[in-house]
């Protein structure tokens, strides 16, 4: 379960699964800005989509959450603004994510839409 107001970034460019920790932690302040043990959760794909890591902090150390699809690709949310390195969606967003539902923007008349930074 995800909490309930964390703020969740994922990340539009893709990564080399093998990365770790650090690296992971690097490019949340590299391609977002924040410190990772900040309390935000990352997300970060492969180049083929077919798997996922999130990055957090839990309060004594920093956690991996890694899926790998059996069959499909994740759908990485849209964007309109050009050259935005990652979007920030709320909590159902990235459940939906998770699960293999296809992510939509929400109208900017929507009060829980996807910000891009």
């Amino acid at each position: 379960m995800i909490p309930s107001g964390v703020q969740i970034f994922v990340a539009l460019e893709p990564i080399d699964m093998r990365f770790s920790f650090d690296r992971l932690s690097g490019l949340a302040k590299e391609q977002v800005g924040y410190d990772a043990r900040g309390g935000a959760l990352f997300v970060f794909f492969g180049r083929r989509r077919d798997a996922l890591k999130v990055l957090f902090f839990d309060g004594s150390g920093m956690c991996v959450f890694y899926k790998r699809l059996d069959r499909g690709t994740f759908r990485l949310p849209e964007t309109t603004e050009a050259g935005a390195r990652h979007v920030e969606v709320d909590d159902a967003a990235l459940e939906a994510l998770l699960d293999g539902i296809e992510i939509e923007t929400a109208s900017p008349s929507r009060r829980s839409r996807a910000r891009v930074h």
